[in-house]
């Protein structure tokens, strides 16, 4: 079985977890291609629950390999005390692999983060503070710290030294902030370097081989389609590409090596932080979703954005992911409407009297901004869904706004969650085949 890309296709926290438990024992090898410590997931093993926010999910699984690839930000602090976590609940945390060429959030991306944002004021982007962004700010500008320079400390303090320079002068002058210790700092990072050490790897070599030896590798986005940093919301974006694409670039795997590219979709829509988002519905309706889906970030604690399921976004991921199929999750959040709408497409205001419809994704970014949602309107279901085994045991209120996402998405749905625990999922069609 060639690669799997398993990716989100709207703002994020869509619940990578029911696709992941569907592809289960058949993946030898779980890579992380993008993101930092931002984008926490949560894995269900049993009666175990673990929230991860570096690791890739295959970490709870034995007999899985889990990969960070070169396209990760990497903050060791917190990988250990992820990995110290995991290790004091009796996860074996020693398959891990790291790439030798992935980028070290340094402490003093963390500090720019925070001055940064606080600095911008109304201007903000809603980063989490993890210092992720200056991380990949440097990996673009060529002054980052890859993984292996740990290793070699009269190199890490060059490079350390070189980054400083700059950034001391930026948080002196322009933030009113101290300035960072270039000796403290590189001896900080070579402590953390000696203990990364067994888990540095050339993964890129590592995850080919096991393709051209008929193994399964999943590969794993964090954050989701509408904030990669190109094909998003932009500016209000994450730093990497959390798109299909990303996962060739972010491991060193090559196109031709992907055989499925497996969506995820929430049957609503969330997002968190700053920026657009045409459906969010800022009343009684949107805090209805948001208790009812429990929507609160699993890193930042954050209450979630809530809205009604955006087509367009949908067909857009479809287009920009390739996707091949799409897992549509937490359906059963929806019962109890006596109606649900759906985005059918977009209606903006041009400003001199007359209105566009967009069906597909505005490339201007202000139509999106100002982009007001065209609705269709759904018969709702009062009847609990998360015992249907099949798809035919769905009301047929329910199998019809789960057919009518798929013909507007452009894209077949091939699992469907129905409850809370991760069993509560009807697989229309399989996603390994």
């Amino acid at each position: 079985m060639p690669g799997i890309i398993l990716i989100g296709t709207q703002w994020g926290d869509e619940g990578k977890g029911k696709a992941t438990d569907l592809i289960g024992t058949k993946v030898d090898y779980v890579a992380r291609f993008n993101g930092g410590n931002n984008a926490g997931h949560t894995v269900v093993v049993g009666d175990e629950t673990y929230a991860l926010h570096l690791l890739p999910s295959g970490i709870v699984n034995p007999q899985v390999t889990p990969v960070i690839g070169n396209g990760v930000v990497v903050d060791p602090e917190v990988l250990f005390k992820e990995i110290d976590g995991l290790e004091s609940r009796g996860v074996d945390c020693s398959r891990l692999r790291v790439s030798e060429s992935a980028q070290i959030i340094a402490p003093y991306h963390r500090v720019l983060d925070r001055v940064t944002e606080r600095f911008l004021g109304k201007h903000k982007i809603g980063t989490t503070g993890r210092g992720i962004g200056p991380a990949y700010a440097d990996k673009i500008n060529r002054v980052g710290i890859r993984v292996h320079d740990l290793l070699d400390a009269e190199r890490l303090r060059d490079k350390v030294e070189a980054s400083l320079h700059q950034k001391n002068q930026m948080l002196v002058k322009i933030y009113d902030s101290s300035p960072i210790d270039v000796d403290e700092t590189t001896d900080e990072l070579l402590k953390l370097g000696e203990r990364l050490k067994p888990y540095i790897a050339n993964t890129s070599l590592l995850l080919n081989r096991a393709l051209d030896e008929g193994k399964t590798v999943l590969f794993e986005g964090g954050q989701a389609t509408m904030l990669d940093v190109d094909h998003g919301t932009y500016p209000y974006v994450t730093s990497s590409n959390p798109t299909a694409g990303g996962a060739c670039t972010g491991t060193g795997v090559g196109p031709t090596k992907i055989g499925r590219v497996i969506g995820i979709a929430k049957a609503y829509v969330t997002r968190v932080g700053e920026g657009p988002f045409p459906t969010e519905l800022n009343d009684d309706a949107g805090e209805w979703l948001r208790n009812q889906g429990h929507e609160f970030g699993v890193t930042t604690g954050r209450p979630r954005r809530c809205g009604w399921f955006d087509t367009v976004v949908t067909r857009y991921a479809t287009q920009v992911n390739g996707l091949t199929d799409i897992v549509l999750t937490k359906l059963d959040v929806l019962t109890g409407l006596n109606e649900i709408p759906i985005c059918v497409a977009y209606d903006v205001d041009n400003g001199d009297g007359t209105h566009t419809r967009y069906e597909d994704m505005p490339v201007d970014q202000a139509a999106f901004a100002k982009a007001t949602p065209v609705y269709e309107t759904m018969p709702g279901w009062t009847e609990d869904i998360s015992h249907a085994h099949r798809f035919e045991d769905l009301p047929a209120a329910t199998q019809a706004y789960v057919k009518r996402l798929e013909e507007l998405s452009n894209c077949r749905i091939s699992a469907i969650g129905t409850g809370p625990q991760r069993d509560h999922i009807i697989q229309v069609r399989s996603l390994v085949d």
